[in-house]
């Protein structure tokens, strides 16, 4: 097997797992008594701890470096609570009121958020690549909210407020750490960000009743700790050694794939053209950023 082959399979089989747990979300939601602040401080304390100790044994940890850094800490509170912490938070809410093939789509409408901040900050005109991506983005967001229909929304207002804060979440996940990303490593600062936003949770398990679990929710809640979040970020993260991180972003496309195939086959999840269709469309949005095309990358003052 060549690295670029490689590369691939690690990159399809992580997004793969993020997709598998958005579905298992969805299950337990519509079959348990499991509130999303439940399974949100859970999932952080659980995958925090995970990735805590695999930064330790690859000797990825820089733990002692991080701390001694006052500034340094505060910002990994920040990114903690309003990055790590609310984009989980509100994706789990928006699988709540949605689904999980719809909320892991309009996610990726974070780099429709991305660019028009990008754009504001440094008052610069967009490239003509980022005006149509944000058209197009646009349009799969209002077929996949309306199902074409001007005269009904398909989705609850608490599913598009959620969703929506999702994709804003997600934004500011990718633009927020990225220099402690720099100067510590992803792994080392996600885990920190996970466990330090997860353990603010713990109080809510003393004054929220236990949900009753069957064997099944109980190792669905194991997968969406494990599988979904330690060995889909691991895989998808060891991708990039061996394939360039635009090819990785693309084929992180596969999350939706997965969540909408899995939704639709096992959980009877309604899914039809128009939202297949407004799906693309959202995706798509996504893969014209990562297009080197010169003809789009044109650029001119504001001022």
């Amino acid at each position: 097997m060549n690295k670029r082959t490689k590369g691939i399979l690690l990159a399809v089989t992580g997004a793969s797992f993020w997709g598998t747990s958005g579905v298992a979300v969805q299950y337990l939601f519509g079959e348990t008594t499991v509130s999303e602040f439940w399974l949100v401080g859970l999932r952080l304390l659980g995958a925090g701890v995970l990735l805590l100790i695999l930064a330790k044994l690859t000797g990825r940890s820089s733990t002692k470096a991080l701390f001694s850094n006052r500034h340094d800490v505060l910002q990994l509170v920040l990114f903690a609570f309003f990055g790590m912490g609310m984009s989980q938070l509100t994706y789990f809410a928006a699988v709540k009121y949605s689904n999980a093939p719809t909320a892991t789509v309009i996610q990726y409408l974070a780099p429709v958020i991305i660019i028009g901040y990008t754009t504001a900050a440094q008052k610069m005109m967009p490239r003509r690549i980022d005006v149509v991506s944000i058209i197009v983005a646009l349009v799969g967001t209002f077929l996949l909210v309306t199902n074409g229909n001007l005269n009904h929304l398909a989705l609850s207002p608490q599913a598009c407020f959620w969703a929506l804060l999702a994709a804003l979440a997600n934004a500011i996940s990718t633009m927020a750490p990225g220099r402690l990303f720099a100067r510590y490593g992803t792994l080392n600062v996600t885990a920190w960000s996970m466990l330090i936003c997860g353990i603010c949770f713990i109080p809510l398990y003393f004054i929220m009743p236990m949900p009753a679990l069957r064997p099944l929710d109980v190792a669905l809640i194991g997968w969406i700790v494990i599988g979904g979040t330690l060995l889909a970020y691991t895989l998808y993260l060891a991708s990039v050694q061996y394939i360039d991180p635009s090819t990785t972003g693309m084929l992180g496309a596969f999350e939706p794939l997965v969540a909408t195939i899995l939704a639709v086959a096992l959980l009877h999840t309604q899914f039809g053209p128009v939202n297949i269709l407004a799906s693309c469309l959202i995706i798509l949005a996504t893969f014209l950023q990562m297009m080197p095309l010169q003809i789009f990358s044109h650029r001119r003052s504001l001022n």
